[in-house]
Order: structure tokens, then C-alpha cells, then sequence
């Protein structure tokens, strides 16, 4: 397929940080696709780090990780989920990969002895990662979010490589909206436009004038206040569309179609006006806002702090819990919180199900494989991804297998009964960045399991992003006193799913793959709706 001549939509933030610009990418990508439109998103994320794989989930949040192994910024999840559609290496960049290739070409003598600058250098290597996600990913319509806030920095160059775009590929062809706040001073009960004044000046001094403003509000902006931001900002008044806040985050898309966002951006574009059919994101919507029943699902991890750490795994719980018609409720439970054997039941006690979800390091591990215990052991359904999967192995090998000293090489080395040890080949990497199994890989299922009557097929593929890998040297043993092995990554009989039957436990599954990464709102995983089904 050759797309000619593709659109970009570039996506800028001001005021402040965290305005949900990736939502708004999202959004505007599924009004787009549902008028028939080829569409991708790219992230352009002005920090160093070549990725956020070795960033700490209370700097960043998830790390996100693509079919092709990209260890991605969170708001690609986002992205996928609400545009249906899987996303590549090429759909994030940082700054650090746009760096360390003008470095590398500049090592080589690729410029031919002449001074690297920021301009043309820097930039036309960031426009050619721009043009390359339309071409790579046959697009038709590139929606770009630039990270951080109009002002900052790190944004300079993105900033001025997206002002060039327009003079290369046409007018007609970009478009450039802004995500502002628009706050309300509680003590007088009034919006304020200044801060996005001064926003919108910033912008303009770096050459872009935007054409769409989207206005984070707490309530309704006023036909006055939309006249003023008009004159001052010099955006049309009907270009200055609201985006208030919302219970779900799956009905922003339908609020910004009433406001005829869409229609604004084809009009820009110089697209035609298609129809849209939003009836089945609509049902989801509503299926979300009226739940028949509410279930309460314990996450215990170590960053429970922060939601955004675990953003796909509650993201993949809710589209479960809307197609079996309940609502869940997320208690978070740190996980060292339960090394005080006094608080498991205190703690755990009023859940319908136990989730332990991946990460890395020593700290909380034996807090995590002591729920995994009062789950086994209170037939509480339990769901384990990746390290939760491993600690389930080392939580039975100790308990039942009668391997009492059973752990992982990665937080106890000289552990006689190491059921968890490094991936073939990993053992001698020092990098930290990048070095792990990362991506897609196939997985055969085992007849009559859980997981296959789940799945409904024999091979299915997902993604991974892990070191240590179940030791294949206790097998029998974990077997024989009663673990189910289901699914194996058949070109190296690499363990991917455990499982308890049925007639010993409702519920409990452990893989070491990722599949909150590939559940759509639209399209549960199966294994989460089959663990949301199995809550009473």
C-alpha cells in the first residue's frame, strides 16, 4: 500500500504538564479512523534517555512495549486502545535516539567535515522520523504529540522541526493544535484566560500559529470566554473546543465529537467530510457508566503510589469488567506492606480477586509471594503477569513442592532450588537498556487448560519484557505435585503460562508474557476477562 502525500496533525501542550495531551492524540485518532481514515500516532518525548526502559515508573510511569520490542512512553498504550491498531518502534522518539543518531552519523563522517548544528542536523533528523512513521506504517494522517510544555527547554528543537514540516509538506497538509488549561479561581468562581494567552504567544514566538485550541476546563466555557481566546490567540471561535473532565476516560472521544473537533481538523486538512459511526464506542461508554455489580481487585506491587505505573494492567481490568458487566474497584496494596504476617488477612480480607503484576528488584518480593499463598491457599482468584507469574513458581515450589529455600538467581544468587533463573544468553549482559526478551513471541497452548479454553486456540502471540525465565530443571517436580504448565514458547520450550485446574482452585493463572498490553477497550484479553469473570 502507497500512501501519497499524508497529513500531519502536530499536538503541543502549555500552561502545564500532565494535560492529558496523549488522551486528546488518542481521541482525535479514533474520530479519525471511524470516517475511514489510515491513521497513526507518534510521540516525540524530548528527554536524553534513549527509552524508558531503565527509567523508574515514579519518573515515567509504565513503560509501554510494542510488538517489535520498543520499550515505549505509556501514553502508545493509550494510543493502540483507542485506535485499535498496533504501534512500532518508529511511533515514539526521544531525544536521546535523535542525539545519539546525529552523533553516530558525525563519527562516521557522514556530514562531510562541516560543523553538526542543531539546525539542519538536529532537526531534519527529527522530521525524518516524522515522515518515516507515515511511510513505515502506510498512513494516511499522522497525529504527532510533542511531550513536556511549550517553554520548556528540551522542547526548542521538536518545536521548530514541526514548524519546518509545514513549509516542506504544505499549509494544507498540517495542522496544529493546542492543549491548554484554562484554571478556575475557586475563590472567585471565574476561568482565567491569561495563562493560555501567554501560552499561545510562546508558541507563535517559535514560528507556529495554532489552528485548534482544546481547552482543559473544570466547567462550560462561556460563549465570552471563547470570544476572548478567539481574539487574542487568533484561532477561530468555533476552533476553540472544551475538554472537560470526565469519569472515563473513553467518553472524552464523544465529547469532542459534539463539539465538532473532527470536522475543524478535515476542514484544515482540506479533507473530505466522511460520516462516522460511533454506536459501537458509544455502547462501551455506556457499558462502562452502568455497571450491574461492583468487584474489588487487590494490585500489589512496589509502586502502587502511582497509578500510572500500572496504567495498562487497570486499563485491561475496566474493559474486562465493562463486557462482564461490573465495575472494578482497584484496592493497591504495596507489596512490603505484607511481609507483617499480622496484615495479609487485614490487607487481603475483603478482595474478590489478587493481581500482582511485573516489575523488578528485591524489594516487596516476599510481600508479593505471601498474597500469592493466601490466594492459593483461600481459593481467592489470582492472576500473576510476568515477576507476578514467577513469584507464583517460587510460592508453590516452596509450599507445596517442598522446596523450601525455592527463589529467583535475581534476588537470592546461591539459592539451592533457583525455579527462576536467567533467559539462555542473558547472564553475561551488563547493559541494562534494551537487553531483555522484548516484543512479540509466539506461544503454544496445552490441550484441555484454562488458557486455551480461554483463548479458543492452540498458538497465540504476545508481548514480553523480562531477564529471568522458569527453570526448565524443576519442571517435574513442580509438576508432579500439581502445577500446570500450559503454554510454551515452542523454538526453545521456554515456560510462558502456569496454571492451578479447576477442581483445586476457581482462578489462578501466571504468565510470563504481558497481556494487559494487547486488551482494547472494545477487545478484552481473555485472560482478564476469564480472571473478572471467576470474582464473586
Amino acid at each position: 500500500m502507497t500512501i501519497n502525500n499524508p497529513k500531519y496533525i502536530f499536538i503541543t501542550g502549555g500552561v502545564v504538564s500532565s494535560l492529558g495531551k496523549g488522551i486528546i492524540a488518542s481521541s482525535l485518532g479514533l474520530l479519525l479512523k471511524e470516517r475511514g481514515f489510515r491513521v497513526t500516532i507518534q510521540k516525540l518525548d524530548p528527554y536524553l534517555n534513549v527509552d524508558p526502559g531503565t527509567m523508574s515508573p515514579y519518573q515515567h510511569g509504565e513503560v509501554f512495549v510494542t510488538e517489535d520490542g520498543a520499550e515505549t512512553d505509556l501514553d502508545l498504550g493509550h494510543y493502540e486502545r483507542f485506535i485499535g491498531r498496533n504501534l512500532f518502534k518508529i511511533n515514539n522518539v526521544t531525544a536521546g535516539q535523535i542525539y545519539s543518531s546525529v552523533i553516530n552519523k558525525e563519527r562516521k563522517g557522514e556530514y562531510l567535515g562541516g560543523t553538526v548544528q542543531m539546525v539542519p542536523h538536529v532537526s531534519n533528523q527529527i522530521k525524518t522520523k516524522i515522515f518515516e512513521a507515515a511511510y513505515k506504517t502506510e498512513s494516511e494522517i499522522v497525529i504527532v504529540e510533542v511531550g513536556g510544555t511549550v517553554g520548556d527547554i528540551e522542547s526548542l528543537i521538536f518545536l521548530e522541526s514541526i514548524r519546518q514540516i509545514r513549509k516542506d509538506v504544505g499549509s494544507s497538509s498540517v495542522a496544529y493544535i493546542h492543549v491548554t488549561l484554562i484554571p478556575n479561581l475557586r475563590a472567585i468562581n471565574e476561568l482565567k484566560t491569561k495563562p493560555t494567552q501567554h501560552s499561545v504567544e510562546v508558541l507563535r514566538g517559535r514560528g507556529i500559529n495554532p489552528d485548534i485550541l482544546v481547552c482543559r476546563v473544570e466547567k462550560s466555557l462561556s460563549k465570552q470566554i471563547r470570544e476572548k481566546l478567539s481574539l487574542f490567540t487568533d484561532v477561530s471561535f468555533e476552533s476553540v473546543i472544551e475538554c472537560r473532565d470526565v469519569k472515563s476516560i473513553y467518553e472524552v472521544p464523544l465529547n469532542l465529537e459534539e463539539q465538532s473537533l473532527t470536522k475543524r481538523v478535515l476542514q484544515k486538512l482540506h479533507l473530505e467530510e466522511r460520516p462516522s459511526d460511533l454506536s459501537n464506542w458509544k455502547n462501551i461508554v455506556e457499558k462502562i457508566k452502568t455497571p450491574a455489580r461492583k468487584v474489588k481487585v487487590a494490585i500489589v506491587g512496589k509502586y502502587t503510589k502511582l497509578g500510572d505505573a500500572y496504567i495498562s494492567v487497570t486499563e485491561a481490568l475496566r474493559h474486562a469488567a465493562a463486557h462482564e458487566g461490573c465495575e472494578v474497584e482497584i484496592k493497591w496494596i504495596l507489596s512490603e506492606d505484607l511481609e507483617e504476617s499480622d496484615k495479609i488477612k487485614e490487607l487481603l480480607g475483603d478482595v474478590n480477586g489478587i493481581l500482582v503484576p511485573g516489575g523488578f528488584g528485591d524489594r516487596g518480593i516476599e510481600g508479593k509471594i505471601r498474597a500469592i499463598q493466601y490466594a492459593r491457599e483461600n481459593k481467592i482468584p489470582f492472576f500473576g503477569l510476568c515477576l507476578g507469574m514467577q513469584c507464583a513458581v517460587i510460592e508453590f515450589a516452596r509450599n507445596v513442592a517442598d522446596l523450601s529455600a525455592a527463589h529467583s538467581t535475581e534476588f537470592a544468587n546461591d539459592t539451592p532450588h533457583p525455579v527462576i533463573d536467567f533467559l539462555p544468553g542473558q547472564s553475561d549482559s551488563t547493559d541494562k537498556g534494551g537487553t531483555m526478551r522484548l516484543g512479540s513471541y509466539p506461544c503454544e497452548l496445552g490441550e484441555n487448560t484454562i488458557a486455551q479454553k480461554l483463548y479458543n486456540a492452540s498458538l497465540i502471540h504476545e508481548r514480553h519484557r523480562h531477564r529471568y525465565e522458569f527453570n526448565n530443571l524443576f519442571e517435574n517436580k513442580l509438576t508432579e505435585a500439581g502445577l500446570i504448565i500450559s503454554g510454551r514458547f515452542p523454538e526453545q520450550k521456554l515456560v510462558e503460562i502456569i496454571e492451578l485446574p479447576v477442581s483445586e482452585h476457581p482462578f489462578f493463572i501466571g504468565t510470563q508474557f504481558h497481556p494487559e498490553y494487547k486488551s482494547r477497550p472494545d477487545l478484552p484479553h481473555p485472560l482478564f476477562r476469564g480472571f473478572i469473570s471467576a470474582l464473586k
